[in-house]
């Protein structure tokens, strides 16, 4: 018994990072990253949001700290791998944070919890994606290297060296390949429940993966009310706008920042 508890624990732990542990925060906020990224992408959330918010930044398998350990390429496998970490972390009030195909894997997550009872989060921050009714898909998961990177590379979210080295190639196209995997191939469930959670849908004026509509779609998905935030910028925009985008996402959880933040 002993060993199954010291194993889930270490299951439990595996799949967060705390940069900035916070034991006495009020609430927490759970950041999942886009196709390829790692948990190390909100690092500088967990310093610049209030000591009240801990930032639990989750890390899937297969990248940083967790390099050797299987991809997920199916989204109900990794909701399920999910389930089995998040709700030990669920002690207090918390938020749900996700960019692009993070914002997916929030949104399934947060419908897994509402069906088995457990506590939901105050908000749903939906980042840089369609509602699950626009579903867009696609088959670049198939496209050869060459075409892969160029459209990363288009998106703007990935260092210009991954273009010119192949080492770095080879430790991030499988990664890529297997997100994009997922979440081309990922089909919401026609059926699904309206959540009992209010929506908030932030993306950039200019990001070429929406079309006209796309955000306000997300009204479907919730009986507690929808807002929607532009921001300057592509489908990365909240890397040049992060300090916008800390103030927003600081306004959801009800707290402030202060009038200048120490920004890197």
């Amino acid at each position: 018994m002993l060993n199954e508890i010291l194993h889930l624990q270490q299951h439990q732990q595996r799949w967060v990072r705390r940069f900035e542990p916070r034991p006495l925060a009020r609430q927490r906020l759970f950041c999942l990253a886009h196709a390829g990224g790692g948990a190390r992408f909100f690092a500088d959330w967990a310093r610049l949001l209030p000591p009240s918010i801990e930032v639990i930044a989750v890390q899937l398998p297969g990248r940083e700290e967790r390099i050797n350990e299987p991809l997920i390429p199916h989204m109900q496998a990794l909701v399920n791998a999910l389930m089995a970490a998040v709700p030990a972390w669920l002690d207090r009030p918390y938020a749900l944070f996700g960019h692009s195909m993070g914002a997916a894997v929030a949104h399934e997550l947060c419908l897994a919890l509402q069906r088995q009872a457990l506590r939901l989060p105050t908000c749903l921050m939906v980042s840089g994606r369609e509602g699950p009714e626009r579903h867009h898909g696609g088959s670049l998961h198939l496209a050869d290297n060459a075409r892969l990177l160029a459209d990363i590379a288009a998106l703007g979210g990935s260092p210009k060296a991954l273009q010119t080295s192949p080492e770095l190639q080879a430790m991030a196209l499988p990664i890529l390949r297997n997100d994009y995997q997922l979440i081309e191939t990922y089909r919401p469930a026609p059926e699904r429940a309206r959540l009992n959670v209010p929506i908030e849908v932030l993306v950039g004026r200019d990001d070429r993966e929406l079309n006209p509509g796309d955000a306000e779609a997300w009204a479907q998905e919730t009986r507690e009310g929808l807002q929607v935030h532009r921001f300057e910028g592509g489908h990365f925009y909240l890397v040049p706008q992060r300090e916008a985008v800390l103030r927003g996402v600081s306004r959801c959880l009800g707290v402030s920042l202060p009038q200048a933040l120490e920004m890197p």
